[in-house]
């Protein structure tokens, strides 16, 4: 087998996964284009472990196991940030997102002197 298919395949997913985290402004959305970046390398890991035995044998495989445990954990705390943002701001979109507190008072703030 040829390997410049997969590698080619694997940088047209990378690229779409590029273009997907640079325009999309919706959270979930840019989870799924981390995930296909994600997805590209581990294509471009097994692609590699199939076509060049003289290093370690079956390496490759072993980093793209390594990739999906990561990307598993990636999604599950990246979802529950999501959801969490969802509850306090009722909206997952990137670009509307404020790191404070939404709907607190004014003069709601506590001083504590030493």
């Amino acid at each position: 087998m040829h390997p410049v298919l997969p590698f080619t395949i694997a940088a047209l997913l990378f690229g779409i996964g590029v273009y997907g985290v640079i325009v999309r402004r919706n959270a979930v959305l840019l989870l799924m284009a981390v995930e296909l970046m994600l997805n590209a390398v581990n294509l471009v890991f097994v692609t590699a472990d199939a076509t060049i035995r003289a290093a370690a044998p079956h390496a490759g495989q072993s980093f793209a196991l390594f990739v999906i445990v990561l990307a598993a954990a990636e999604i599950g705390v990246g979802l529950a940030l999501i959801l969490q943002l969802y509850r306090l701001h009722r909206s997952v979109g990137v670009d509307e997102v404020e790191l404070t507190e939404p709907n607190r008072p004014a003069g709601d703030d506590v001083e504590v002197s030493a």
